[in-house]
Formats: C-alpha cells, sequence, structure tokens
C-alpha cells in the first residue's frame, strides 16, 4: 500500500528534527509542525484505504457508510 510507504517515508524524514526541536532549536520545531500536518493528511489516507478496502469485502459500505466513522 503506497499510502502507508509513504507515511513511514514521512516519519523517517521528521526524526534528524524531532531530535534538533528536543535539544531547543526553534527552527527544527517549526518543520517538526509542518511535517506532523503532512503525517495528519497521510495518515488520514491510511486510514480511508483501510475502510475502502473493508467496506469493498463486504459487497457494500457498512452501516452508515464510510463517513460514519471518520467523525471520530
Amino acid at each position: 500500500m503506497t499510502e502507508y510507504e509513504t507515511l513511514k517515508r514521512l516519519v523517517e524524514e521528521a526524526a534528524d528534527d524531532v531530535n534538533k526541536a528536543a535539544g531547543g532549536n526553534k527552527a527544527a520545531g517549526t518543520r517538526v509542525r509542518k511535517k506532523m500536518q503532512e503525517i495528519k493528511s497521510a495518515a488520514q489516507e491510511v486510514r480511508k484505504k483501510i475502510l475502502e478496502g473493508r467496506d469493498g469485502e463486504g459487497g457494500g459500505t457498512s452501516e452508515g457508510g464510510a463517513d460514519a466513522s471518520d467523525e471520530a
């Protein structure tokens, strides 16, 4: 699943800046926060693909549709 690979890559890219930010580097902290937004979006894409796969196996959408689970 390419969405999951993208998520892993983004987390790996953030690792160095996370360590710098923990050491007090404010610019690294800004980069980490920006990367976390990208990670959040990528995680949502993975979640969406998983739901599509689950719903596709059952012969349609689950009760209330796939979007009902996204409200949590």
